[in-house]
């Protein structure tokens, strides 16, 4: 069954792929969408499984075997791997079924299903990993079908551009992720995490010269594997590419945000518990790094206006929390924010994919309005999603995210503390960004019919962050916003059901107090970590603040955009230079092009000009140019014409020969 559930997406994609045109549309559609729901309910018979206490390992075949490196392509389930299959397989269904009405209009359907389900197969091969090797090959799976995924319409720039920057942006951190390997096999001999695992604390206090610093083993190779999780997750530093890859279909953006690619990061950290555990310094850096994406998503989340930008920049901060949850040491609850994360992100984002069928592919908010009486059950889906995100009481945001809140609380140390304010402003951030979502698109003014932005500022007509126009980028001049297909509301539906029931059913057994029984050694936790206790013994006034923050958002949102709607504009011209910058994304992007890419363009120019073009090209130009005619004019005198000119020749060169015979 395990076996079964890893490949019947690969199989649904080779399916599509190559036999997509003999199949016909219909098919080459439902066939991969059938399989995943196949796979997804194998999931939950593994998880009901996994949870009465059977584990399992599938070894398939020896993969490498040269030298001390032996490595097999094994397949292991455990209450970890169990909890991300469900995630994976189920909003991958969802998404598959949502796609068939979603892109029921596009002609490469079979192509765009083919690299759906080969992202699902990608990200069950990184989950089921027994050993290193085998995740870096999801590892990099789930990068090659998100670049494939990202830049599907291919015929627009933006989306090319956008698939090569993830792309790249992902090296950079897989280049951290390979040295890390490197690390571990030089330490430890071995790349299967059961042996790494049960050697790591021979290891913790070893060190190596490097510089002039004395540094701990553990830290360098923990700091590495994590510089990979930057990338992947997009963190902070290497976030860039996150939100351009709003440039691919809804659906595709739906599945890297809630259960493929950018859960990765968090999947490695929890899995790699036993080898973090002994690394304290790693550990501060991933909190440090965490609450420092949370906020900072969470800033530039308030001025958005493209509407999957603002869930996306969301889903950067939710996963700040995450990793600065495991980097206090709960992986548990990291693991259940990813978890109840994972149905109302997914929620939101198909919603949102709603909202732009209704508005013929308007992505702009600030060109909605009034949607709610238009789309009242995507109005209605999509309020329950931020009900869950912002925390409302018995929601299941409500459960995770508040977890996390209490464990930074108590955790120790600076960093702890930093968690700990960063995620009550963003708690209050959040929900400001998430109801001024809510607000702009399904109430005030109808502003889509035929008028211009009424509160424009003049700060949003200098620095227009317009929307791409996603998926075909039609214009209009007259909308009819309509409800989309049942293919499309019921996925939704049934992620609304997640959004609410998941934490309140799943909270006792992930973070409970029986999180031991129920993790049941798949996340270790070591001798001084007594977060997962302390953390059920906050004062009240910590359990009672995150709800005050979701208030407080609420309240402010409902003043800017339903009761004063002048307000906005009068305060991004008081606070210009602050709108600008959180606009701008903190300039990151222009930082790095001037510090990495012209850098990086100027030097190829100067290889092309000076080292291609006048060095190779020059040299055998000259050559080709100068050397072969000077020779063939001496050549040309010795053609004569005359027989004793040829004679006197023929005659030298029997001397000569005659001369090297006698020598």
């Amino acid at each position: 069954m395990l076996t079964a559930i890893v490949f019947l997406p690969l199989i649904g994609s080779l399916i599509s792929g190559f036999f997509g045109k003999r199949l016909g549309e219909t098919l080459a559609q439902w066939i991969p969408t059938g399989l995943l729901f196949v796979s997804a309910l194998f999931s939950w018979i593994v998880f009901a499984q996994t949870l009465g206490g059977e584990d399992r390992l599938v070894r398939l075949f020896t993969w490498i075997s040269s030298g001390e490196l032996q490595t097999d392509w094994a397949l292991r389930a455990d209450p970890l791997t169990a909890v991300m299959l469900v995630v994976v397989t189920t909003v991958s269904a969802l998404v598959h079924l949502y796609s068939v009405g979603y892109m029921a209009e596009d002609p490469s359907k079979a192509r765009f299903f083919s690299y759906l389900s080969f992202f699902t197969f990608a990200m069950l091969m990184l989950v089921t990993a027994d050993n290193f090797l085998q995740m870096f090959f999801g590892w990099e799976g789930v990068g090659v079908a998100s670049y494939l995924l990202i830049g599907f319409w291919h015929q627009k720039d933006s989306a090319n551009a956008a698939s090569m920057k993830a792309f790249i942006v992902n090296r950079v951190g897989d280049f951290g992720f390979l040295l890390g390997m490197f690390g571990v096999f030089a330490v430890f001999r071995s790349l299967d995490f059961d042996t790494v695992f049960a050697a790591a604390p021979q290891y913790a206090e070893s060190t190596f010269h490097f510089l002039w610093m004395e540094v701990k083993v553990l830290e360098a190779i923990c700091f590495l594997l994590f510089i990979g999780a930057m990338g992947k997750s997009a963190q902070f530093f290497l976030h860039t590419w996150l939100p351009d890859a709003m440039e691919g279909p809804t659906p595709v953006s739906a599945l890297i945000h809630a259960a493929t690619m950018v859960t990765a990061g968090v999947v490695m950290i929890c899995r790699l518990s036993p080898l973090f555990e002994w690394a304290p310094g790693a550990l501060a850096f991933v909190t440090f790094i965490g609450a420092t994406t949370a906020l900072f998503a969470a800033t530039v989340g308030l001025v958005q206006n493209d509407i999957k930008r603002i869930i996306a920049y969301s889903t950067c901060s939710q996963l700040g929390y995450m990793f600065f949850a495991a980097g206090l040491g709960a992986y548990p609850v990291a693991m259940f924010h990813l978890f109840t994360h994972a149905f109302f992100k997914a929620l939101l984002f198909l919603g949102a994919g709603s909202v732009i069928h209704a508005m013929h592919h308007e992505q702009d908010i600030r060109k909605m309005g009034g949607l709610w009486r238009y789309i009242p059950l995507t109005f209605v889906m999509m309020v329950v999603g931020t009900l869950a995100i912002t925390g409302l009481p018995l929601l299941s945001g409500f459960y995770s995210k508040d977890a996390i809140i209490e464990v930074a609380f108590v955790g120790k140390g600076w960093t702890a503390q930093y968690a700990f304010f960063v995620s009550l402003l963003v708690a209050a951030m959040t929900s400001f960004y998430s109801w001024r979502l809510i607000f702009k698109v399904f109430f005030g003014p109808r502003v889509w019919k035929d008028d211009p932005d009424p509160y424009p500022t003049p700060v949003e007509e200098a620095h227009d962050d317009h929307a791409h126009g996603d998926d075909h980028g039609h214009g209009h001049h007259e909308l009819h916003p309509h409800e989309s297909p049942k293919t499309m509301l019921i996925p939704i539906g049934v992620l609304t059901v997640g959004a609410i029931l998941a934490g309140a059913i799943f909270a006792p057994g992930f973070i409970g107090d029986g999180y031991e029984e129920f993790w049941r050694g798949s996340i270790f936790f070591g001798p001084n970590n007594h977060v997962m206790h302390d953390f059920h013994y906050v004062p009240l006034w910590v359990k009672f603040a995150p709800f005050m923050m979701m208030v407080t958002g609420f309240f402010i949102a409902w003043t800017l955009y339903e009761r004063r709607r002048d307000l906005p504009a009068k305060l991004a011209r008081s606070q210009e230079a602050l709108y600008t910058f959180f606009l701008n994304r903190w300039w990151f992007d222009q930082a790095y092009d001037f510090l990495f890419v012209k850098p990086a363009q100027a030097l190829g120019r100067f290889l092309w000009k000076k080292g291609d073009g006048a060095t190779i090209d020059g040299a055998i130009d000259g050559a080709s140019m100068k050397i072969a005619p000077a020779i063939a004019g001496l050549l040309r005198r010795a053609q004569s014409g005359y027989v004793f000119h040829y004679a006197f020749a023929m005659i030298l060169g029997v001397v000569v020969l005659v001369g090297l015979a006698v020598v």
